[in-house]
């Protein structure tokens, strides 16, 4: 289950800014450099992202980005309803238990 929230993180942020590097993501994802090279290494294993060499024109420096494949977008979408629906349900049952609480009261 966690694997599966931190692959849906690394997608969305991934769609958001492609260009950022590993060290950026792992600082805006809470993540250790460790565990965000991980999570690329098992999405690209999936075929859910793929790396791209780019230059620079202006400094000809080598930089890669991280693009997401259609396959990659359609597990994200999943992903996405998958965490909507558990959200959802935590709602339902918060609301519950704050109906019983006022009953009570």
């Amino acid at each position: 289950m966690k694997e599966k929230e931190d692959h849906f993180q690394v997608l969305r942020k991934i769609k958001k800014d492609s260009h950022s590097t590993q060290r950026e993501l792992a600082r805006e994802l809470g993540f250790s450099l460790g565990k965000l090279n991980y999570c690329l290494r098992e999405l690209k294993k999936k075929g859910l992202v793929k790396l791209k060499n780019f230059q620079k024109q202006e400094k000809k420096l080598k930089y890669l980005q991280y693009v997401i494949t259609p396959k990659g977008i359609a597990h994200r979408s999943k992903l996405t309803i998958n965490f909507m629906e558990r959200k959802m349900n935590e709602y339902d049952e918060l609301k519950k238990e704050l109906d019983q609480l006022k009953k009570k009261n």
